[in-house]
């Protein structure tokens, strides 16, 4: 498809992808002067209709968010039968090859990683898409950190109809949900298990769970209990890990609800206050009775799949009629026995919960009242105050007096419960300034040392000569703005782009435009050709017209004069006589 024009727009320039549903290609897009990345269905599959609806939804999805954590889709269509997707073009490696080169990333890297997906995925789950197949490689990362979510191939709004029952079971099996696992479809909690495995992946350069098949791993996603990550990593804090067994807990009840709260947490894991924080424990039984149903189901399967590669003799052996009296009267008394250990396990079942059930209170409110206030509310509540409180800036509230709760206020708890006190520490905002002019990596650091998001874009000039490169141009936010903690700021450098000169004015010699096509990583094809009108040696003609961008990869053939009669058109008969 090298040098295929899509939608008679996209030129493709070289394949960059290739996947089981569709292949991604890097393409220049002719009309906007810019780089894209077109995926486009395979062939064999355009003529799938369950396929062809799956790749269109993947576009309706990701058109709907907008994020800068997410890959922007430009233009969706459908060219002669070739379903295509336009994105932007994303110069980075995934989380997969980092992995392959590091091993494993430091934990603040992880927080930060973690914290732009959650951010990013929380829009989705703000619009009830779910994405379904969170991992690694589904995650890329630029040069100056900034993640991007990518592949909604198998998102699924939450209100759209299934296309299939086994499509509910799509993504990799090593990220799987045990609900997934267990064929009770997909929620917003799904993805937040799959983020939670990604997360000690990261942090391990490990999987927790492995085998050799892809039903021994989904066997193990249901029933074992999560590898301890302290066995490696035993400095690990415990705010972090508790974030790892909250959100790949295998009960849904246990995990956040959706990625903006696992968001919200991972802000604030890494404070001095909350690395000793107590370790989490699960509220709700993390084998719940349809994920036992379903693996006994499995092991079931497979226990009579191999003991059918067995024959047993059955032997038959002749009994009397005495013998059956006796068996008949010690089958009476087990029976009685049986009945009375029935009736016994059900009035425990019935009343024994009654007893030992603790009643469900709300947690109070006490924002805007000072610590010592809100202590008292709480314990008189009938809660346990966390000893160590954490410190977030607020606007609003006073410094010194209690923001919110953790768990929040009005939520349903059971008594003795723990409750941390988010303590407000004031306006701490600083006021944006002019930045443009300005080296963009000493401004980056400044701001990130307040703890503000900054994001780096790349924007084409017109006029390169008039910029520098990694100079500030431009920004997002208006001087005399104030920022606090995660708040963001996007600055923008020039994105120096070379584009092809104009090789047939004269000026250029074939060892000129070699020169020019070494830089630049471009394959040079010189065509001679005898032609009169132009002098021995002059390049008349260029594949690549002045001011086409020039991208690495390709090929530019120019066309040399050189001495010798020119060659005459074939005679068509239609058209004139010929001799």
């Amino acid at each position: 498809m090298k040098g295929q024009k899509i939608n008679d727009r996209y030129q493709i320039i070289k394949s960059i992808g290739e996947g089981g549903m569709a292949n991604v290609y890097l393409a220049y897009d002719t009309i906007l002067d810019r780089d894209v990345a077109v995926k486009v269905l395979r062939g064999d599959l355009s003529n799938d209709e369950k396929f062809v609806r799956r790749f269109q939804r993947e576009a309706l999805n990701a058109s709907s968010l907008s994020h800068p954590n997410i890959v922007e889709v430009y233009d969706v269509g459908d060219d002669n039968g070739q379903y295509f997707i336009v994105m932007e073009y994303i110069e980075g490696k995934n989380l997969k090859d980092l992995l392959k080169k590091r091993g494993k990333l430091t934990v603040s890297e992880v927080v930060d990683i973690m914290g732009q997906i959650a951010d990013g995925l929380s829009v989705a789950h703000d619009s009830y898409i779910i994405h379904r197949d969170i991992k690694p490689q589904n995650i890329m990362i630029l040069e100056n950190g900034l993640v991007k979510i990518t592949d909604f191939g198998i998102a699924m709004a939450m209100n759209a109809t299934q296309l299939t029952q086994t499509n509910s079971v799509m993504g990799s099996v090593h990220y799987l949900p045990p609900e997934q696992a267990s064929g009770k479809g997909s929620t917003l909690k799904s993805d937040i298990y799959s983020m939670g495995i990604l997360m000690y992946e990261l942090l391990t350069g490990t999987l927790p769970y492995r085998g050799d098949n892809a039903v021994e791993i989904a066997l193990k996603h249901l029933k074992e209990p999560l590898p301890s990550i302290r066995e490696i990593l035993p400095d690990i804090p415990q705010s972090v890990e508790n974030i790892i067994l909250k959100s790949a807990a295998k009960n849904p009840k246990n995990r956040y609800n959706d990625a903006r709260e696992m968001y919200e947490d991972l802000k604030t894991c890494l404070d001095e206050s909350r690395i000793n924080e107590e370790k989490y424990v699960y509220q709700y039984p993390e084998l719940d009775g349809d994920n036992k149903k379903f693996t006994k189901q499995v092991e079931q399967a497979i226990s009579v799949e191999e003991n059918q590669e067995k024959k047993e003799e059955i032997k038959v052996k002749q009994v009397t009629d005495e013998e059956v009296k006796k068996e008949n009267k010690l089958l009476v008394i087990l029976a009685s026995i049986f009945v009375g250990l029935v009736v016994i396990v059900a009035a425990l079942v019935l009343f024994l919960p009654t007893f030992l059930k603790q009643k469900d209170i709300s947690i109070p409110e006490v924002a805007g009242k000072t610590v010592s206030e809100a202590i008292q509310i709480i314990q008189d509540a009938g809660f346990v105050v966390a000893d160590d409180t954490v410190e977030i800036s607020d606007d609003k509230i006073p410094e010194g007096n209690v923001v919110k709760t953790n768990p929040a206020e009005g939520t349903k708890r059971t008594e003795g419960t723990t409750v941390t006190i988010y303590v407000s520490t004031g306006d701490s905002k600083i006021e944006i300034e002019d930045y443009k002019g300005k080296n963009y990596l000493e401004i980056k650091g400044m701001l990130e040392a307040n703890n503000i998001y900054v994001y780096i874009e790349k924007k084409e000039v017109d006029d390169p000569e008039k910029y520098q490169d990694g100079i500030i141009m431009d920004q997002d936010v208006e001087p005399g703005t104030r920022l606090g903690a995660r708040d963001s700021i996007t600055l923008y450098i020039p994105d120096i782009v070379t584009k092809y000169p104009d090789f047939t004015d004269g000026s250029y010699t074939v060892a000129d435009v070699q020169k020019f096509c070494d830089e630049y990583g471009v394959k040079l094809i010189v065509e001679e050709v005898p032609n009169t009108s132009y002098n021995v040696g002059t390049i008349f003609e260029q594949s690549r017209s002045k001011g086409y961008t020039v991208a690495s990869g390709t090929t530019l053939t120019i066309k040399v004069a050189i001495e010798g009669a020119e060659e005459e058109a074939p005679c068509n008969p239609l058209e004139e006589v010929c001799e």
